[in-house]
């Protein structure tokens, strides 16, 4: 087989993967990236502890990508966290379990394991070039890349796009290749944010009392099911994972309704009926404050977060009290803005492509990572998929190259 010039345009986690895949053929592989510098979000990402993958039984894991589970299975079932695991430590980067399941490295943080992957791409021969930025398409189908030198054209044997998605704009990822795109045909979601927080309505004085408090042991219900966590009150409103593993739920009920709830457990374990009963014994004339502590152990955010939300009325019935307690509907106003996303929903229509992540309008042009259209909770769930995609990707480039007898 005659090696082929292969482009990646983005050198993020997705792009790097494909990089390294080809390279160990012996493909000619030139990667472009905009930034100063390859993998910035990812950098970011294990600033204060990288969570690589997730330990959870494989059959759970693969059915954490919504509407997109089945396109990606192929490709998640090629690159399992187990191998996740298993490229990091041949790389240097030893992994543990955390107490969530979540995997990390054992020294936390993202830049050994990065530099370690950048000089293994450099000793395969990959050409890494960083400050080169794409802006279009050429008359000839040819990349266009602006560069400190000025502006050149890139042609290769196959290209692969793993530009990112529409979050955290200043490490690169934003959205700017979606134009380019799109008036060649390509069909395109609009991006959304994905594991958000949420604007609430708070008055003056709870938000200025309770902001960057966490609100512990709860558990949250929507359209995306339970789940028991804790989240984190801010001056906007609410964040933090319990809030991500809805905030797609929530932001596509916000889409269609025009207005969404996320529904508080404030007390788990505890009854309704046991907590209606409590509150009935003491006398009418205590306190809420102290009818919430001594009938069901609530104080501090919790109890605020009733007073906030809960009308005189229900606050004085015994009955409805307990309910609200079990049940407490937090009122959204919007999703935060996309820049201040973990990651984004949106991007290029998986159906757009075919098995190989190849458009299917344009042969010869490869899509993996972020850009494509499927979304993930926190949790390792974003990172694993982005390798994934890049390697099935990477191989579909080799599979095409081998169909046109390169």
């Amino acid at each position: 087989m005659t090696d082929r010039t292969v482009l990646i345009l983005g050198g993020g986690p997705a792009g790097l993967m494909a990089a390294e895949t080809l390279a160990l053929t012996g493909h000619a592989v030139t990667v472009c990236e905009a930034m100063p510098t390859f993998g910035r979000k990812f950098l970011l990402a294990g600033k204060s502890g990288l969570n690589i993958t997730h330990s959870e039984d494989f059959s759970l894991f693969r059915t954490r990508f919504g509407a997109a589970n089945d396109r990606l299975a192929a490709a998640l079932d090629a690159f399992t966290p187990t191998d996740v695991r298993n490229w990091a430590a041949s790389l240097g980067t030893e992994t543990f379990v955390g107490s969530s399941g979540r995997v990390f490295p054992t020294v936390m943080k993202a830049s050994p394991l990065l530099r370690a992957w950048l000089k293994r791409l450099n000793d395969l021969g990959a050409s890494l070039r960083p400050r080169h930025r794409f802006v279009g398409f050429g008359e000839a189908g040819e990349s266009v890349i602006a560069t400190p030198e000025g502006e050149i054209r890139c042609h290769a044997d196959a290209t692969l796009l793993a530009f990112g998605g529409a979050s955290w704009p200043k490490l690169g990822s934003d959205a700017a290749w979606v134009k380019p795109l799109r008036d060649k045909g390509i069909d395109i979601a609009d991006f959304r944010p994905a594991n958000c927080g949420f604007d609430v309505a708070w008055s003056e004085t709870f938000r200025e009392r309770f902001a960057g408090e966490p609100v512990k042991s709860v558990v949250a219900t929507s359209d995306a099911g339970s789940r028991q966590g804790e989240f984190v009150i801010s001056r906007h409103g609410i964040e933090g994972s319990l809030v991500y593993a809805h905030a797609g739920a929530l932001r596509d009920r916000l889409t269609a309704d025009g207005t969404a709830h996320l529904l508080l457990d404030l007390a788990p374990g505890r009854d309704a009926a046991r907590l209606t009963e409590q509150f009935t014994r003491l006398p009418t004339k205590m306190s809420l404050s102290n009818r919430l502590r001594k009938a069901a152990g609530l104080d501090g955010v919790k109890a605020a977060l009733l007073r906030e939300c809960l009308d005189p009325g229900t606050q004085q019935n015994p009955t409805r009290l307990a309910h609200a307690i079990k049940a407490l509907p937090l009122p959204l106003l919007r999703p935060r803005p996309i820049t201040e996303a973990i990651s984004s929903a949106g991007g290029i229509r998986l159906d757009a492509l075919d098995s190989r992540f190849m458009l299917k309008a344009r042969p010869g042009l490869f899509c993996a990572g972020e850009m494509l259209d499927w979304e993930a909770p926190t949790g390792g769930y974003l990172l694993t998929a982005c390798f994934a995609t890049g390697k099935a990707a990477a191989q579909g480039i080799e599979a095409w190259l081998r169909e046109k007898g390169a």
